[in-house]
């Protein structure tokens, strides 16, 4: 059985839960409380951070890590490209996401000078989706999991309005009519 260490708020915690709901994976959920993290957490991961993943004797933490480790444990649906070099370039995304998480947690922040570079972001996004529906090609993937629950925070957390982006606009549209996102959603607007 599957257990994942999660926070609700968490967008890291998010992404794990989309690709858990895309695979159709049953597991079960230990809450942690991110404002008084208890002493346990740190055996699972010395950084005290979520999501933490559990099976049998592996724990596992990173998002990214764990995005890729259940994409190889359990391979259907895919949730990568079959060609190598589009593979590649999702892989690519998800290791240069600090280029989105950087300016997001500072604008978070109150730091408007980084309403510009979310800005950046976000346009290198928009021109990636212009020619496919998803970021990498015609299927939802590892990598849409991987930027959709900050596009929905900035969204709808931080008022950054999408309708500069229309190609991006269209992808949060898509995305967010998928199962695996519908609760997120709900989860979303409750925080």
């Amino acid at each position: 059985m599957l257990t994942l260490y999660d926070a609700d708020r968490c967008p890291y915690c998010a992404r794990v839960r989309i690709v858990l709901a895309e695979k159709g994976l049953e597991y079960e959920t230990v809450i942690v409380d991110l404002d008084e993290r208890p002493a346990w957490i740190y055996a699972k991961n010395p950084l005290g951070k979520v999501p933490v993943l559990e099976e049998d004797d592996l724990v596992l933490p990173e998002s990214a890590v764990i995005m890729e480790y259940l994409e190889e444990r359990y391979p259907e649906p895919p949730l990568w490209p079959a060609d190598p070099a589009e593979r590649a370039a999702g892989r690519l995304l998800v290791e240069r996401f600090d280029q989105l998480s950087r300016p997001y947690y500072a604008l978070r922040r109150g730091d408007e000078e980084a309403r510009s570079e979310v800005h950046e972001r976000l346009i290198d996004l928009d021109s990636l989706l212009t020619t496919n529906p998803f970021l990498t090609g015609p299927q939802f993937g590892l990598a849409d999991a991987a930027y959709l629950p900050w596009i929905l925070r900035l969204q709808g957390n931080l008022g950054v309005d999408l309708e500069p982006y229309p190609a991006l606009a269209e992808w949060v549209s898509r995305a967010t009519q998928r199962p695996s996102v519908t609760a997120k959603l709900e989860l979303l607007a409750a925080l």
